[in-house]
């Protein structure tokens, strides 16, 4: 019977410390699942029950390289990947430094592609597992100062395309949800003030925002149980597809 059991399975979470990360690793854990939970902001490794957590700053080639050998050699590479870490710059065009714009790209699409790289002849050979990579609504329409988060996170989606072709011959599949406005502290960072979320809501027409037709925002158990569901053999025919979890922001776009 198909479920959400993960009894048995290695789960690696990337940007596990907070938001939509950290939410993920918890659930896999609930499910059953023995989770990798990497992140550079944890200052140490740690260990609690089935849950391992690692730092890892995935912007460093060599570092998720040898991280990977490590986990090759204890027997700890996994059965289901989600690259959830992310970094969001805003600013116009002519605004952004280079800094910016390097920073969105390092970490939303570079850092995936490291642990793919890494990863993809350990998921050919066991002929089984998921890819469930984290992206934006951002990357399917265009907002007003989101150039560089809109366009590393359209790079992640086609990487995540790409990856799921060439994994699909061996079973493996890998797809992408692409959040819109969740509760989390990076969407928090962007508000000015107490009326934030309702504005979020409400939505921005002279940034090209149109609100949320739901009336309210994401929450990070909304977007972990998408990834969960696409992790889970209850989409056991389901690969290269976007999965938009936004309230309808983007108006089905």
């Amino acid at each position: 019977m198909r479920s959400l059991d993960f009894n048995g399975q290695c789960v690696w979470v990337t940007g596990a410390a907070q938001g939509i990360g950290h939410e993920v690793a918890r659930r896999f854990v609930e499910a059953g699942a023995r989770v990798i939970a990497l992140d550079w902001q944890f200052p140490a490794e740690a260990e609690q029950g089935a849950l391992r957590s690692l730092p890892l700053d995935i912007r460093d080639a060599a570092a998720v390289a040898a991280l990977c050998a490590r986990l090759a050699g204890e027997q700890s590479l996994p059965d289901v990947l989600v690259n959830a870490a992310g970094v969001l710059r805003l600013g116009a065009l002519d605004a952004l430094s280079p800094d910016d714009w390097q920073q969105c790209l390092a970490v939303n699409v570079s850092g995936p592609f490291y642990l793919l790289r890494e990863l993809l002849p350990h998921f050919k050979a066991q002929r089984r597992g998921a890819i469930v990579n984290v992206a934006s609504n951002a990357a399917h329409v265009p907002r007003m100062e989101m150039a560089a988060y809109g366009a590393s996170k359209a790079a992640m989606a086609s990487l995540s395309h790409n990856a799921a072709l060439e994994l699909a011959p061996y079973g493996v599949r890998c797809n992408v949800v692409s959040p819109g406005s969740t509760d989390t502290p990076m969407l928090r960072g962007m508000w000015q003030d107490e009326n934030g979320a309702a504005r979020t809501i409400a939505g921005k027409p002279e940034a090209y925002r149109l609100g949320i037709p739901l009336g309210k925002l994401a929450t990070v158990a909304d977007i972990a149980g998408v990834v969960l569901f696409l992790a889970s053999d209850l989409a056991g025919h389901v690969t290269m597809q976007d999965v938009v979890v936004d309230g309808g922001a983007t108006l089905a776009a």
